[in-house]
């Protein structure tokens, strides 16, 4: 009987099949899928029946559709099985963990220009979804307790954001009732950049998101275009409308290698921002940051008191308990690269994404969207006249064949009929990788390019690209 029978047979059967080599005498071959063992099993059978498990998932270093670290150096691995244990949420417990935490946030907000990093306020969370949503929660208290005192009705808040924004925001303001307006980008506005924002803006908006990094493209939302736009929508209709920056990536990209760029609290307007520590922080997975302006900008009545060695921590989270290790490991890359480190890490990615895409500028098949000069990010469709038998979702597929992992997919409403692709630089991708990577494209493009008759489409769906 072939392997692949064998294998659709032990799904049917609902079982785990052990190779015999590594089963102990009397322990059974075969457990259930599904359902929880009746007995045990020694922990080296249950450890090679999950290693070999998840030796299928491929090799994270040539995924190239996530934003997410996947790799640390071996002191940070010695650190994160040291620390696995300690939950970020008992702060009376780990209260060491919990001052590291406050510094943490604290280098955040002076790195991104907080007034007074020292009297401003943030958290950890889970990752930036959770940061995103905190940030959101906190637009909204802020605009109903305005509308209160006004005397005014505080039932039908909407928040602005563009059409390629994060899913996330989506969720945020279906879980809260939020209304969001979505603000559609075209060919000649490929981000939200302030055009024509007056026609989504009004007494119910509790704020803007500008992206920082958009995750279709990696192209930045310019923030002061969006202030400066809010700043006319005030001066005819008193409106003060805040931003919150969503800089899942670029938060932890700009300051770095574009630090002339006028994105953080340096923008009046801008009253938090969220990252993810997990993506160009450079950590495993598990971690975001979120930090405010200042106290004022997080209503207090949304902040949980929790006293430890007799002193006062406040916490604000979605979670409850949750890893402390990530937030050490945080910590530890803090220590270990400060700043100069990380704008080395930063610009090597950048190097290699800027050498990628202008590799694949140079293919007549492709149009770029974008060239990673903003993160290390960047997208591309194919051009005109080519493409005949063929489309991304082959080259995705062909791709995948050589073990690289390289989305393709629909771009966001009103461009919907536009796909692209799309590289994700991070940590790790070196130009050697780079090199191979571009030998392999050319390959496979002059395949497809080679082919008498279409390729099938059916089946075909999108990569996934948030």
């Amino acid at each position: 009987m072939s392997g692949s029978n064998r294998g659709a047979e032990s799904e049917e059967r609902d079982v785990v099949a052990l190779n015999p080599l590594f089963a102990r005498p009397g322990e059974a071959t075969e457990l259930p899928r599904n359902v929880l063992p009746a007995g045990e099993s020694l922990p080296e059978t249950a450890y090679q029946i999950v290693h070999d498990e998840a030796m299928l998932d491929g090799n994270a270093r040539l995924n190239l559709a996530t934003f997410v670290g996947t790799w640390m150096d071996p002191y940070a691995q010695r650190l994160y099985e040291e620390t696995a244990d300690k939950n970020m949420i008992d702060k009376d417990e780990y209260p060491a963990t919990a001052a590291i935490e406050t510094r943490c946030w604290k280098m955040l907000g002076g790195l991104w220009n907080a007034p007074d990093p020292e009297n401003t306020i943030g958290t950890s969370t889970i990752g930036s979804s959770e940061a995103a949503m905190l940030g959101g929660l906190a637009l909204k208290r802020r605009w109903q307790h305005a509308r209160r005192a006004a005397g005014k009705p505080a039932d039908r808040p909407n928040l602005v954001l563009s059409s390629a924004v994060q899913v996330c925001w989506e969720k945020f303001c279906n879980y809260w009732d939020v209304e969001a307006r979505y603000v559609p980008i075209s060919l000649e506005h490929k981000v939200l950049d302030g055009f024509e924002l007056e026609k989504y803006v009004d007494e119910n908006t509790i704020g803007v998101v500008a992206i920082l990094g958009v995750t279709y493209t990696g192209m930045y939302e310019p923030v002061t275009e969006i202030a400066a736009a809010l700043d006319r929508v005030q001066a005819s209709t008193g409106l003060d409308v805040p931003i919150h920056v969503d800089g899942a990536s670029g938060a932890m990209i700009a300051p770095f290698i574009q630090p002339r760029l006028e994105w953080d609290f340096r923008v009046p307007r801008v009253v938090s921002i969220n990252t993810s520590g997990h993506k160009y922080g450079l950590v495993y997975p598990g971690l975001g940051w979120v930090v405010w302006r200042d106290v004022a900008s997080l209503p207090e009545d949304l902040v949980f008191r929790v006293s430890y060695l007799g002193g006062d921590m406040p916490t604000f989270a979605l979670n409850f308990s949750r890893p402390g290790a990530q937030v050490l490991l945080q910590y530890y890359l803090f220590l270990r690269l400060g700043f100069d480190g990380y704008r080395k890490v930063q610009q090597a990615s950048q190097d290699v994404a800027l050498y990628l895409s202008g590799e694949i500028a140079k293919m007549p098949q492709f149009d770029l969207w974008n060239d990673g000069s903003d993160i290390p990010v960047f997208a591309w469709s194919i051009a005109q006249g080519y493409g005949t038998n063929w489309n991304l979702y082959h080259l995705s597929d062909r791709l995948r064949l050589k073990g690289w992992l390289v989305p393709a997919y629909p771009m966001p409403a009103d461009l919907e009929t536009l796909t692209v692709q799309r590289i994700v630089v991070r940590n790790g991708l070196s130009m050697d990788l780079a090199h191979s990577l571009i030998d392999d494209l050319r390959t496979e493009v002059d395949y497809l390019e080679a082919l008498t008759g279409p390729m099938p489409v059916e089946g075909q769906h999108p990569g996934f690209h948030h």
